[in-house]
C-alpha cells in the first residue's frame, strides 16, 4: 500500500525564490524528489502553513497521511512574525492528531517551540553548509531513526539558530560542537517527533549555492573575516562532496518512511 505523506513548506514566497535559485527547488518540492526516489509509490501533498485555506483543508484531513515532514526554511524564528506564529500554531494543531512527524532544521525549532521547547541563536556560531563530526549518543544508537547511520558523520547542515531547550520528556539522540542538539526525539500531545537540526534532505552543491546566495551578509554579520576567508569553508564543502553517498545521507529519511509504514 503507497505511503501519503504531508510536507510542510518551511519558507515564505520570497525566501523560496531563493531556494529555487540556489537549489533548484523550494524546500518542500526537494524533499518530495527525495522521498520519491526512497519511496516511488509514495502520494505527496505539500501545504505552507502561511496559507489558511491549505492549513484548514490538511487538519481536515489529517487522518489521511501516515506522518508529516516539516521542511526547512530561512527564517528566525524569535522574529515570531505573524508569518511563524502560523508554522506554529499548525505544529500545535498537528500534535493533537495522531501523527509521526519527521522535523528537519526550522521544522526542529517549529515543533520544538510548539511542544514547549526554546530556540535562540546559536551560541557557538552557526553551520554555513555543512555540519562535521555529528555523533550519535547512546540513545541515539537505539533510535529507529538512526538505524545503521555511521555513529559519526559529516552532513549538510545552514543553521543560525538552535534549540537551546528541549521539550519536556525530549530524548538527545545527536550533537557536534555547534550544536548540542542536532537529533532528538520527543512526544507531544499524540504525536511523536524525530528533529534533525542539519539537512539529510539536500547535497553539498545546493549548500554551495545557498552560502553563495548568502556571502555578503555572512561577511558583514561577521561569520566569516573575508571573501579569501569564506572561500576556503567552501573549498572545504566541495572536497566533502566525494563522500556523500546518497543512501546514507539520507538514511534518516529512509529510517522515519520505514517507521510510517
Amino acid at each position: 500500500m503507497s505511503l501519503n505523506v504531508l510536507i510542510v513548506e518551511g519558507n515564505n514566497p520570497k525566501d523560496s525564490e531563493v531556494f529555487i535559485r540556489a537549489a533548484k527547488a523550494t524546500c518542500s518540492e526537494n524533499l518530495k524528489n527525495v522521498v520519491l526516489k526512497l519511496e516511488p509509490t509514495t502520494n505527496v501533498t505539500i501545504i505552507n502553513p502561511i496559507n489558511d485555506n491549505e492549513t484548514n483543508k490538511a487538519l481536515e484531513n489529517m487522518d489521511q497521511y501516515n506522518g508529516i515532514i516539516f521542511t526547512g526554511g530561512a527564517m528566525r524564528l524569535n522574529d515570531m512574525t505573524d508569518e511563524i506564529k502560523k508554522h506554529i500554531n499548525f505544529a500545535s494543531n498537528c500534535f493533537e492528531h495522531n501523527n509521526k512527524i519527521l522535523a528537519i532544521c526550522w521544522g526542529l525549532q517549529v515543533c520544538s517551540t510548539a511542544a514547549g521547547g526554546k530556540v535562540a541563536p546559536g551560541k557557538n556560531g552557526a553551520h554555513i553548509g555543512i555540519a562535521t563530526d555529528v555523533e550519535i549518543n547512546e540513545d541515539g544508537k537505539k533510535n529507529l531513526i538512526y538505524k545503521n547511520k555511521e555513529p559519526k558523520f559529516n552532513t549538510p547542515a545552514f543553521n543560525f539558530d538552535e534549540v537551546c531547550e528541549l521539550p519536556k520528556g525530549a530524548t538527545l539522540l545527536a550533537s557536534d560542537k555547534v550544536n548540542k542538539i542536532m537529533g532528538v526525539h520527543f512526544k507531544s500531545k499524540n504525536s511523536e517527533v524525530w528533529g534533525l537540526q542539519y539537512h539529510p534532505d539536500y547535497e553539498y552543491w545546493q549548500m554551495i549555492n545557498l552560502s553563495n546566495e548568502r556571502m555578503g551578509k555572512m561577511i558583514a554579520k561577521e561569520y566569516f573575516k573575508d571573501e579569501e576567508t569564506f572561500n576556503k569553508h567552501i573549498n572545504f564543502i566541495k572536497s566533502e562532496e566525494k563522500n556523500l553517498d546518497f543512501l546514507n545521507k539520507t538514511h534518516e529519511i529512509r529510517n522515519w518512511l520505514d517507521i510510517i509504514n
